[in-house]
């Protein structure tokens, strides 16, 4: 029998006392704890890298679109 041991390590945290009970309640909602949910979030937070050859990847796939025309700065700025 095989038995996995992951280290954790307690951190501490400051907010909004209003923002963590809309936080506890979202959890809630979802079945889960506000720990759980933080450890989910940490897990994505830490993961969303993306490399230099990654983006230049994703230039060169857009490579081919091609408005026809320029535009003024502000058409580049309409929202």
């Amino acid at each position: 029998m095989l038995v996995y041991t992951i280290i954790v390590r307690n951190i501490t945290f400051s907010a909004d006392e209003t923002a963590i009970e809309r936080a506890r309640e979202v959890a809630r909602s979802e079945h889960k704890t506000l720990n759980d949910a933080f450890r989910e979030w940490l897990h994505w937070y830490a993961s969303r890298t993306i490399t230099r050859e990654q983006i230049e990847g994703l230039f060169e796939k857009l490579r081919y679109v091609n408005a026809g025309r320029k535009f003024t700065r502000d058409e580049m700025n309409e929202r």
